[in-house]
């Protein structure tokens, strides 16, 4: 073994990992050992007897996987993938059928290569436990990562792992990662996206699929299930909502909101101008799901869709390019939003790396440029929009990972992750009615650093969150209105909470938490609106609903000059804010809301006007407060146009 590969296997534990990538290419990290040293685990196990067990999860590929290339070393081993409800009770239907089809795929790919996958159904530590006393693991290779609940259930196997006492060694558990930059220590890595652009680091290549080693072992393989035995399976577990919670999130504030101006007489529902007409399905479609929304399959469908999607420009007349053509136009709802709206479950999945969606769009610009990069930016919107939302999202998973690993913050932060994207949260306390904070505009979770203890010390336990486009959660490019931040809180509190919840929200984040009391009341048991600003207009109704959020030129330049002008005179402006304890407003805090807002800059328009002596109204829509939410302020209003 090279010895820039031995230095790469560093034991470390969780609270201490350090991104230590000695090779670009491979980033291996044991837990087994409480230190820091280095560690020869691949090593000295993989003698003539040795086998090594790769647990599948969120990267259902064998294209640039690091971990199988490693576990690929052992004289055997054994791919495995659990159907594990704590995991896929997240997944909503769409994406359990697209796990499906990467593992049908991820199987035939291995049986090709002499291997196979083997499918078991139930907890994780106990499937892993009982196949390492079956064939006499050495190791088990896991992908690292950054959402709380796989963490905590990674936890539990490696725990599971150190009881045994089969063996003279325990296995443990390999950690792995697929580095798309050559990073060789997080704790260096700068808060600042702004600073983080300065290093110019170079994207490192990714690796093709090993020879793996054949799987000459007689052993129950299992079998893969229908979806529809899987949904049964996953709605039977412990760990999914009950029936009615799970209905709450199929009721979109979009609709819930429509079918109230429809009744009003103030929009039509039969007058959509979103209709389109579907067009004969290709028979080597990529939208393998029933919805036809996104793109799905093994790898090498997914491959073949992102070519396409890279040349649309050129034009085609193969029908399964034409069909990503064609979604590609609907998805566009922003400039560059339709490479996620896509792609975005199929690399949440891991049925493709960042790294190779990366690798193939320079692959392709240089095509089109004679094999030169302009320093100008891309020729295409296509290669821009998949090149900078893969680096993006590298970007806040390596800055959530840090946050994971590093103990200096007041309160735990945890990971969730929202329709694909990255969410920052934290929970204090352990007994009590559950309070929900949601922070204002320019804010995060740490603008409640202050009252998280006190409320929870009052035997409360509490939850904070940072919403979407703010703060260190992150910033994708999508559409940014009032009802996505809704749902976000929404799903926040069926996922993560799991029980109705007090919501507290200051400034805009008032707005989101009154949308969720009023169009889910089921999860409110009362509404505090804090610090709203703005007078009563009364009889003010708000516009008729619209998904047209695009951004004109206007738009653009004034968000740049709004940002340049906070730059100079945030401190001032929050200090107005709260001009009471204006020693409050210190350098760390503007900094952190600097840092925020340096990323990306989009523009909203949000209304909501709230009185507790009269009933409310959200988006022209009355609302009896003694039926829906208790609110406990005075007369209230937010009405901002804002920029971040």
């Amino acid at each position: 073994m090279d010895p820039p590969l031995l230095m790469s296997l560093l034991s470390l534990p969780r609270s201490l990992f350090s991104h230590s990538l000695s090779s670009p290419s491979h980033a291996i990290t044991s837990r087994r050992n409480r230190c820091f040293s280095c560690s020869l685990s691949v090593s000295k196990t993989s003698n003539a007897t040795s086998l090594a067990i790769l647990w599948f999860k969120q990267d259902l590929r064998l294209d640039d996987h690091p971990g199988l290339l490693q576990a690929s070393k052992f004289p055997a081993l054994l791919p495995l993938y659990v159907f594990d409800h704590r995991i896929l009770s997240r997944y909503n239907d769409e994406k359990l059928e697209l796990v499906l089809y990467a593992l049908e795929d991820l199987r035939k790919s291995l049986k090709k290569q002499g291997s196979n996958l083997m499918i078991r159904f139930g907890n994780a530590e106990n499937v892993i436990k009982e196949l390492v006393l079956e064939v006499k693991a050495a190791d088990v290779f896991a992908e690292v990562e950054v959402e709380y609940h796989l963490r905590e259930i990674m936890d539990v196997v490696e725990e599971t792992l150190e009881r045994m006492a089969s063996f003279d060694r325990n296995p443990g558990i390999v950690l792995w990662q697929t580095p798309f930059y050559d990073i060789k220590n997080l704790k260096v890595l700068p808060a600042s996206y702004d600073e983080f652009e300065k290093l110019q680091l170079t994207v490192t290549p990714p690796l093709l699929p090993p020879r793996l080693p054949s799987a000459e072992m007689e052993l129950d393989w299992g079998l893969l299930p229908t979806l529809d035995n899987l949904k049964k399976f996953v709605n039977e577990s412990p760990s999914k909502w009950n029936e009615s919670w799970a209905l709450l999130k199929e009721m979109s504030s979009e609709t819930i909101s429509q079918k109230q101006l429809s009744k009003s007489g103030k929009v039509s529902l039969n007058n959509s101008n979103f209709k389109h007409t579907k067009r004969k399905r290709p028979d080597k479609s990529v939208f393998v799901t029933q919805k036809q929304n996104v793109v799905g399959g093994g790898t090498n469908s997914v491959l073949n869709a992102l070519a396409a999607y890279l040349r649309y420009l050129e034009g085609t007349t193969r029908d399964d390019w034409q069909e990503v053509h064609e979604k590609l136009r609907t998805a566009e709802i922003r400039d560059g939003a339709s490479f996620f709206a896509l792609f975005g479950p199929a690399l949440c999945l891991g049925i493709i790396s960042r790294r190779r969606v990366y690798h193939e769009s320079i692959k392709y610009e240089k095509e089109r440029n004679a094999g030169f990069l302009s320093p100008f930016g891309y020729s295409t919107a296509t290669v821009s929009a998949s090149a900078d939302t893969v680096c993006s999202m590298e970007w806040y998973w390596l800055l959530l990972l840090r946050s994971q690993l590093s103990d200096g913050g007041a309160f735990p932060i945890r990971i969730w992750r929202w329709n694909g994207h990255l969410i920052q949260y934290t929970v204090v306390g352990n007994r009590g009615p559950a309070v929900l904070l949601v922070h204002g505009f320019g804010a995060f979770l740490e603008h409640f650093r202050d009252n998280i203890s006190s409320i929870s010390n009052d035997g409360n336990r509490v939850w904070a969150v940072t919403v979407l486009g703010f703060g260190k959660s992150e910033k994708p490019n999508v559409v940014y209105t009032e009802l996505m931040w809704a749902e976000l809180v929404r799903d926040f509190i069926i996922d993560v909470v799991r029980e109705p919840v007090h919501l507290m929200g200051n400034s805009i984040g008032g707005y989101f938490v009154a949308l969720v009391a009023y169009f889910w009341p089921a999860l409110a048991q009362s509404v505090v609106l804090i610090n709203s600003a703005g007078d009563i207009i009364p009889a003010y109704t708000s516009p008729q609903f619209t998904k047209v959020r695009a951004t004109s030129g206007v738009t653009w330049l004034g968000a740049r000059l709004l940002l340049f002008s906070l730059r100079l005179s945030l401190g001032s402006i929050v200090k107005s804010c709260y001009p009471n304890k204006t020693e409050r407003v210190d350098d760390w805090l503007i900094n952190e809301m600097l840092r925020a807002v340096s990323f990306s800059l989009v523009k909203a328009s949000l209304f909501v006007f709230i009185s507790a002596e009269s009933n409310l109204t959200v988006l022209g829509i009355e609302i009896d407060k003694k039926e829906s939410v208790t609110l406990t302020h005075t007369s209230l209003m937010i009405l901002v146009s804002w920029w971040y």
